[in-house]
């Protein structure tokens, strides 16, 4: 696969974010500093309500923080008007969403499709994409099933396929290992790996699964509104076993638990 991205990816500078105002003020974010380049996985930990989530939304343009600079692909995100923004969003930054966020009514296939028409891509290469992405995630066999005749894992491997089809930048990935048992996992996080490494792409991960830190370059802990890196002795190789692959790649890549 073809390296698509190198450099500075996201650039977050002393993001603040508060709600509400006064005395009442809930002050979330204090003072977020945060660099990814491109290739990278970072891992975000926390207490549930820490700003985790508020974090990811900020950077992906679906939120403003209070104060700071939110740079993303080399563009101040906050000096966009919310038609670039938008633009931005269809066409560099894949989203994986706790709760999968897919069309109820549209097949598998046709929700990844959807996500490619978009930015505007030609059917043919929509059709390669999505059938590819679906074969790394082990689902080719469920491509014209609703979500609702998915199993939770399976509709969560629909969601990854999605976010890997449109070969964005950046995927912000929100708990992206709910609903998979551990082995599905590990080599979803494997196909990060090999997707990040071969085509560029950064991965920022939200979870509270402590697995993830063995397979990311950086781990940070968010508490009291401050970004904190978590120490790590030596780099922790994929296990032997699991392959890192592309998307392009003809093997499925995650096994079917369901």
């Amino acid at each position: 696969m073809e390296r698509l991205y190198d450099g500075v990816l996201v650039e977050v500078e002393n993001v603040t974010r508060s709600f509400g105002s006064g005395n009442t003020a809930v002050h979330v974010l204090r003072g977020i500093d945060l660099v990814v380049n491109a290739g990278e996985l970072v891992a975000l930990y926390g207490p549930s309500g820490s700003g985790k989530t508020t974090l990811l939304n900020i950077i992906g343009a679906l939120d403003r923080p209070t104060g700071g600079k939110v740079m993303v692909c080399g563009k101040d995100i906050l000096k966009m008007r919310d038609g670039r923004r938008a633009k931005l969003r269809r066409r560099q930054l894949g989203f994986i969403f706790q709760n999968y966020t897919l069309m109820p009514t549209y097949t598998s296939a046709e929700n990844i499709d959807l996500a490619l028409r978009l930015p505007g891509m030609f059917i043919l290469e929509r059709r390669r994409r999505t059938k590819s992405a679906l074969e790394a995630v082990g689902l080719s066999a469920w491509a014209t099933h609703l979500p609702d005749q998915l199993s939770g894992g399976q509709r969560q491997r629909v969601a990854i396929a999605r976010a890997l089809a449109l070969r964005p930048a950046i995927i912000l990935a929100d708990e992206p290992t709910s609903g998979l048992d551990t082995r599905t996992a590990r080599r979803a996080l494997s196909l990060f790996k090999g997707i990040a490494r071969a085509q560029g792409t950064a991965f920022l991960i939200v979870s509270h699964d402590p697995m993830i830190a063995d397979f990311v370059d950086s781990t940070y802990d968010l508490h009291d509104g401050k970004l904190h890196l978590r120490a790590k002795d030596e780099a922790i190789e994929t296990p032997p076993h699991i392959e890192e692959t592309s998307v392009d790649e003809k093997t499925k890549v995650i096994s079917a638990e369901d």
